[in-house]
């Protein structure tokens, strides 16, 4: 029985013309028992296609469960059955993981592991040639494999074109490779569809024969069906960087690049049949699975305690910690089951690792916080690494850690945006970078980038591309623009190149172009983690990243430790560094005032401007509607204004009901207890779950199936398996087929857009500390809020007024009084105004702002000073006194420019500033004439995008207010 063992797919980025899941469907319906996806010094897609056989063979099982439970071999099919999966289909392929390397000094050389340490050895051999290179790029040499090639079986690819050509160039490797892989090593015979195929295989015969090797069939495919030779051309000229029309002898001749039945290739391998068999021998030699990574995650064990004594002690110690008063049974109870759970499960030292890089952190005055579903957990409460307590919400440790999901936990932490950097060197430091690294994510095409560049390659002009650009809104809605939005730009919808464009966008949607590093989903191993996949450099420089992404490793079940950012963090903390320099206090997220009336007060007059989560128009719309008046208020404040309920029409209703406009009703009982707590209109994603198991009759499997397809349906397809098994479910349960389709509405919805419960009570906590530090600090508030830019949704101009607004007073940035970081001083009357500092000025560096403040002593008295004493450029100066720093020394806008041009110019050093006699030299006085108040507001935004001196709508009040 033939199979198909080097297959390159989408991930040999720009090459392959379909995706691993394809492939694996198509060898479904070919009958192929095995296949080896094998992408060019890469296994970054053997995942999805590893997964995508997992599914086949779970629906097939299905399948025939329910034919034996009917009494039936064949159709019909169950209900519910997949339309996409033909009822013919009951072979399950298995995945043969591979890759073929391609090396600098060899010809290429497909990889296949026997077994685990085959495996180990290649994911170290590509680590290697991708550390050598820069990101996306692999410097592989023939020595390197020889030096790691236990394990492994090769094939290797001939680089002879004519049967006349033999093996000529690569005969010298092919004999070395020979002599240390005789018995391991096969030549690979690939039809090239020129008609020369018989002929070409026969002399490569001979040759393996010279070699004492055998020979192994493959038809190399690019795609999985020939209906995307199209779109593999379309690739090749992306790839290179031409159109299409340009593409010569690199457009395939043909269509029959693709992947084919043992009938097909046995008919292509007339005379050599025996190579086609030979595959289908090895695939069985190769029992390799990925199913066998069970990696060692770092024991985190310390001073003779065990991972489940130090986790159960730091637990302990926390418990104290958190309820200083005592915990009361519940709390207690909560935790002994949390540990048990854990334990079971041996977890232990997942929580440990997280827990320690908090500790770390902390260490440091990092301000961070868990967040997701951690927050349902008692034991990361009690060991610092979320701030509020599971008690908030209703929602049991099982959306955490299940041990029915048998799914490994995932917990997200953020920290200040302006120092994660350090907490991720400290990780690499700790653990090594041959054990720790950063996730990969998958850059996929979409809207304007898919449009762009298959419209380049397709010769579409710039104003054509623009013009389907404009449309992007409704583009992938349904596949195909109006005639009538067609006709409006401008386009011909008959004209055939810019159909064939439309449907190659369409088709090439979804396609992964390259990959890029996560946010900050790091996998870490107590043994080598370039044994379990391969390591590449990341762009920034420092990091270092598996080419897996965070789907991948969740369907291998490897744990990761997320290590994220967030700006209000860093503006929080900055806050409370200010609070205790100037006020003596010292707070923390755990230590805030709790439900202070006033914060609450100022919310619901929609007084938010840079407050976490509520400062967007929407958000500041519904606060006096919503009139929040305790934590919990604001915890569905923050997960109601999201895309989910909101074209869920979910808001209206609550808020209807919130008011008492509206009876608070329930379909059933049963949901009643799901949405009893939002007055039965679903808000959270734990909800939108729950629905389907109580409502629709879902196992929990499915209903976590059912979140999983939602979460990246935008990327791999739809959701309509779901759909109907979940409306026959609610229509057998009594349910009102209206009712299923709008709960169905909302589910999607929750799918991209919703909150866990236990998310939205993390996030609520980050808005009442910063609307707590708004209401009693409004001026640190906002000088926190302009040390962290760029962040959150206004400019700094919007920030400053805000603060005026509620009686700060604000000063400008000042040559002698201010620094890099806006500051806070003593304003005269027992309070506090805010200096605005350096970092506000357009082409100012923090590093000029350094020396200018080091060398500042007792001050600076006219312009040449600043260049003289702090050895800032020429530019520099200008930029300062373009932003008018200087007027405290009496200098005006203009003056201090006009001095700093005179720098700029052709000024003499200090030495040499006077005359033969030895006076210094005057340069006659220039009488400039003054600014008027609107040159001054433009020149400040023109500076520092703000002006404390008016609005600039103020000089036009005169012009724009009726008589």
């Amino acid at each position: 029985m033939f199979c198909e063992l080097s297959i390159t797919s989408n991930f040999t980025f720009l090459t392959g013309a379909s995706h691993p899941e394809e492939y694996m469907a198509r060898a479904a319906l070919l009958g192929l028992p095995a296949i080896a996806i094998a992408d060019d010094n890469s296994v970054a897609g053997i995942v999805r296609a590893h997964t995508e056989a997992r599914r086949i063979a779970r629906q097939v099982r299905e399948r025939r469960d329910w034919d034996r439970s009917h009494g039936l071999i064949g159709p019909p099919l169950p209900p519910g059955w997949p339309a996409g999966q033909p009822s013919a289909v009951f072979n399950t392929p298995r995945l043969i993981p591979a890759a073929r390397l391609v090396f600098a000094d060899a010809p290429p050389i497909t990889a296949l592991p026997l077994d685990r340490a085959g495996w180990g050895n290649l994911c170290h051999l590509l680590s290697t040639g991708r550390l050598q290179a820069d990101k996306g790029h692999c410097d592989l040499r023939l020595a390197d494999l020889l030096d790691r090639a236990e394990g492994l079986h090769l094939l290797l690819w001939p680089q002879a074109r004519t049967p006349q050509g033999g093996a000529g160039g690569w005969a010298p490797h092919a004999q070395a490779l020979t002599r240390r892989f005789a018995g391991n090593m096969h030549l690979l015979l690939t039809p090239l569809y020129d008609g020369n195929d018989p002929a070409r295989f026969a002399a490569l015969t001979r040759q393996a024969e010279t070699l004492g090797l055998s020979t192994l069939a493959s038809a190399a495919p690019l795609m999985h069906h020939g209906r995307r030779r199209k779109l593999a051309d379309v690739l090749s000229a992306i790839r290179l960087r031409r159109k299409v029309d340009d593409l010569g002898s690199d457009a395939l001749a043909n269509a029959e690049c693709r992947l084919r039945s043992a009938a097909e290739m046995r008919r292509l391998f007339t005379g050599v049949e025996e190579a086609v068999d030979r595959a289908g021998d090895l695939a069985q030699r190769l029992t390799f699975s990925l199913d066998e990574l069970r990696y060692d995650y770092p024991s985190e064990a310390a001073a003779g305690e065990t991972p489940a004594e130090r986790l159960m002690r730091l637990a302990e110690e926390g418990l104290r910690w958190r309820y200083p008063a005592g915990a009361s049974d519940k709390v207690r109870a909560m935790l002994a089951h949390e540990l048990a759970l854990i334990g079971k499960l041996n977890y232990e030292p997942y929580f440990l690792t997280v827990r320690d890089i908090v500790a770390f952190a902390r260490s440091r005055d990092i301000l961070c916080q868990g967040r997701g579903s951690a927050a349902n957990s008692v034991v990361c409460y009690c060991l610092g690494i979320t701030s509020v307590s599971p008690e908030i919400g209703t929602m049991v440790f099982e959306r955490f850690v299940s041990e029915a999901r048998d799914e490994p936990p995932d917990i997200d932490v953020d920290f200040e945006h302006e120092r994660r950097e350090e907490v991720i060197q400290h990780i690499y430091e700790t653990y090594g970078r041959h054990r720790a690294g950063l996730c990969a994510t998958v850059v996929h095409y979409r809207g304007k980038r898919a449009i762009r560049e298959v419209g380049r390659a397709m010769g579409l002009t710039e104003d054509t591309i623009s013009g389907l650009s404009s449309q992007l809104w409704g583009f992938f809605s349904t596949k195909g623009i109006e005639v009538e939005r067609m006709t409006e730009i401008g386009l011909d919808p008959t004209d055939r190149r810019l159909t064939q464009t439309l449907d190659l966008v369409y088709e090439i949607n979804g396609f992964p172009r390259h990959l890029s590093q996560h946010v900050g989903g790091f996998v870490i191993t107590e043994d080598r983690l370039d044994e379990l996949v391969p390591i590449e450099n990341a762009t920034m420089e420092g990091r270092t990243v598996i080419c897996w992404d965070k789907d991948d490793i969740d369907s291998l079940g490897i744990l990761k430790v997320d290590v994220l950012s967030l700006g209000m963090l860093t503006c929080i903390r900055k806050a409370f560094d200010l609070i205790a320099r100037h006020h003596q206090t010292r707070f923390d997220l755990a230590t805030l005032p709790p439900e202070d009336p006033a914060v609450y007060d100022m919310l619901c007059k929609a007084d938010s401007i840079g407050v976490f989560q509520v400062e967007s128009r929407a958000q500041m719309n519904f606060l006096p509607r919503m009139r929040p008046r305790n934590f919990y208020d604001l915890v569905i404040e923050v997960a109601i204004i999201r895309p989910g309920p909101i074209q869920g029409d979910m808001v209206h209703p609550y808020i209807r009901r919130r008011n008492g406009e509206e009876a608070v009703s329930f379909p059933s009982d049963e949901l009643g207890a799901v949405l009893g707590k939002t007055l039965g209109v679903p808000l959270f994603q734990e909800q939108a779950m729950q629905i389907a198991i109580v409502g629709a009759g879902f196992t929990p499997e499915q209903a976590d199936r059912l979140r999983r397809s939602l979460a990246t349906f935008k990327k791999h397809g739809n959701v309509s398996e779901f759909r109907s098994l979940f409306l026959r479910g609610m229509k057998k349960n009594g349910y009102e087929a209206e009712f299923a389709e709008r709960c169905f509405s909302q589910i999607e919805g929750f799918g991209s857009y919703g909150f866990p419960e236990s998310h939205a009570a993390s996030f609520a906590l980050l808005v009442y500390a910063s609307a707590w530090i708004k209401c009693h600090h409004p001026g640190i508030f906002a000088c926190a809020l302009l040390n962290s830019q760029p962040m959150g949704f206004y400019a700094p101009a919007q920030i400053v007024r805000d603060a005026r607004a509620h009686g700060v007073e604000v000063r400008g940035v000042c040559i002698n009084q201010s620094y890099w970081d806006n500051t806070m001083e003593p304003d005269g009357t027992g309070g506090l105004a805010l200096r605005l500092g350096f970092r506000q000025i357009k082409g100012v560096t923090e590093e000029d702002a350094t020396w200018l403040t080091a060398a500042r002593g007792n001050g600076y008295t006219e312009v040449a000073e600043v260049w003289r004493r702090a050895g800032l450029g020429a530019a520099a100066v200008e930029r300062l006194a373009e932003a008018d720093v200087f007027a405290t020394l009496g200098l005006s806008r203009r003056e201090a420019l006009w001095q700093a041009k005179a720098i700029a110019g052709t000024r003499p050093l200090p030495l040499f500033a006077q005359d033969i006699e030895g006076e210094a030299i005057h340069e006659p006085e220039a009488h400039l004439p003054r600014m008027g108040l609107g040159e001054e507001v433009v020149e400040d935004y023109v500076a520092m995008r703000l002006s404390l001196r008016a609005h600039p709508l103020a000089l036009l009040r005169s012009i724009l207010t009726p008589e």
